[in-house]
């Protein structure tokens, strides 16, 4: 590191500017199990342009002398798909009163610097000052413990997630569909929703 990391909110020509960095983020940070991703630019380019375009939405990075180095993305649950939103809807959730968290990517030399617990840090707080939501919400890729790409001294991030104040919620299960590193097309996997109730 060359100083200290500083977090930025990007949006217009900041985010147009860094627009590439973060797909190639997201890339580089997904290709590793669990999520085992193999994505493309394009792709990832609109992904974010996608977020750029809720009123509500949040991009936040991590600045490093300049360089990209992570970034976190959350949005109202409203402005989510059809296949995000349908286990809420499904409960009986009140889908206008969740904050949903996109994802949360970081370089591996800078995790465990604290950088990881600030993004959840400023996603609540940008999501407490609407006013508007009760809950706040992600979801984490769920792989059998036998999966054969699992390395060794993987640890999930169900500790970290807890200590944030976040509960699993097995019975809230969306499926999202990628191309996992050496197939030749798309499979769905299971994606296990987290949540928090949001504090005044």
């Amino acid at each position: 590191m060359s100083g200290p990391i500083r977090l930025e909110a990007l949006t217009g020509a900041r985010l147009d500017r860094h627009l590439d960095d973060l797909a190639r983020l997201r890339i580089e940070v997904f290709h590793d199990f669990p999520y085992l991703y193999e994505g493309t630019i394009d792709y990832e380019r609109d992904y974010l342009r996608s977020y750029a375009q809720s009123r509500g939405s949040v991009i936040v990075a991590a600045i490093d002398g300049g360089h990209l180095v992570g970034a976190a993305t959350a949005l109202p649950m409203a402005d989510e798909p059809d296949y995000v939103t349908a286990p809420f809807r499904a409960a009986r959730y009140d889908i206008a009163r969740i904050f949903y968290f996109g994802e949360s990517v970081l370089q591996k030399r800078y995790r465990g610097t604290g950088i990881g617990v600030r993004f959840f840090e400023y996603r609540e707080a940008h999501a407490r000052g609407f006013g508007a939501f009760d809950w706040m919400a992600f979801c984490g890729v769920d792989r059998p413990a036998d999966h054969p790409a699992r390395p060794a001294d993987y640890v999930p991030l169900d500790r970290f997630w807890a200590k944030r104040g976040f509960n699993r919620h097995p019975e809230l299960v969306a499926h999202f569909s990628w191309r996992d590193r050496g197939d030749s097309s798309e499979t769905k996997k299971p994606m296990v929703f987290w949540m928090k109730k949001l504090a005044p």
